[in-house]
């Protein structure tokens, strides 16, 4: 690990009450600039590492919150519609979004008592093989689904997916974004891998980022990451700073956890899934955000008693960032795309 210019000596501290006044913030235009930090190279090499680590041909498809007890819940991954559902007992199956008979959608049949039902001729599916329909590998983790592709996929399968690890879902406050646009999953990793651009592209969200270090060039420890001393914005010159680190478990995955201020131990995972090709023949792909918030102050009881209040709050904050981290992975795309991307 490897300290970046400007580094902090120490990380922001726990403070009684977690709000902090910016008495001298400057301007937009006046903050220090970060474009000599954030070299390709280094994100480059950064997304390099992350490609290469296996995933044994898990994707994931959204929130487990989407799955309820009587419909499906369709996804295209990877070109392969898939449809997950749980069956009588609430356990998540899934397999192929094609009905084995004639080709209906099974997206649109109704899931009664944990069967599925296809609306052309009533062919009733419980989750195990039947008339040609062979079940995919679904794993719930009480967050997010996920399906097993092994032809998608193309590696060594793995029985279950690696799961980043994660505060105590039963003391967290958690809630799911999903969104999809026009690049490849390596795009949205990459945006992910690129924190100097915060405080430049988000300053609705963050003020005074300071990336404080970053892992070694032949670093192959997944779990070291980039370190990034942060204020997250509240309202006029109030903020939050943390301390959080980046990590890429995987090719498709990039973990955002605090490890230093309000909400130590908090989890953002980004996961970008290919869904397949538009009819321009461009990628299409869904980025699948978990947030997973944990404090030990108490009045964040009270925010988890508030849930289905708080949930759509924390999907709106998720939503306005990716619309301008979507805008960055579609642009690196493009260029990609045209051989015009410097980095």
């Amino acid at each position: 690990m490897t300290s970046a210019p400007g580094g902090r000596n120490r990380p922001p501290r726990t403070a009684r009450l977690p709000l902090r006044l910016r008495r001298h913030a400057p301007a937009w235009a006046a903050q220090r600039p970060t474009w000599r930090e954030a070299r390709p190279a280094v994100i480059s090499g950064l997304l390099k590492q992350a490609l290469a680590r296996p995933t044994g041909n898990w994707f994931v498809v959204g929130a487990s919150r989407d799955v309820p007890a009587d419909r499906p819940l369709a996804r295209t991954v990877a070109g392969h519609e898939v449809v997950l559902w749980r069956d009588a007992d609430g356990v998540l199956v899934g397999g192929p979004g094609v009905c084995p008979h004639l080709g209906a959608p099974l997206r649109e049949g109704p899931v009664r008592c944990g069967t599925l039902v296809c609306r052309w001729h009533g062919l009733a599916l419980d989750g195990t093989a039947r008339a040609g329909w062979q079940p995919y590998p679904v794993h719930d983790d009480g967050v997010l689904v996920r399906v097993r592709l092994d032809e998608a996929g193309g590696e060594p399968p793995l029985p279950a997916p690696l799961v980043p690890p994660r505060p105590d879902t039963a003391g967290a406050l958690a809630a799911v974004h999903v969104t999809a646009g026009t690049c490849e999953p390596e795009d949205v990793v990459a945006n992910r891998l690129d924190p100097w651009h915060g405080a430049w592209f988000h300053p609705y969200s963050f003020v005074d980022l300071t990336v404080v270090s970053v892992p070694d060039g032949g670093s192959e420890d997944p779990d070291e990451g980039l370190v990034v001393d942060v204020a997250f914005k509240v309202a006029g010159r109030l903020v939050v700073p943390v301390r959080a680190e980046f990590t890429a478990p995987g090719p498709r995955t990039v973990v955002m956890r605090i490890t230093e201020g309000e909400g130590q131990g908090s989890v953002v995972e980004t996961h970008a899934t290919p869904l397949g090709t538009d009819g321009r023949g461009r990628p299409r792909t869904a980025v699948v955000e978990a947030v997973l918030a944990v404090s030990d102050r108490r009045g964040f009881a009270l925010a988890r008693s508030a849930a289905p209040v708080v949930r759509p709050l924390m999907r709106a904050a998720s939503g306005r960032l990716w619309r301008d981290d979507l805008a960055y992975a579609e642009r690196r795309w493009e260029l990609r795309a045209t051989g015009r991307f410097p980095g």
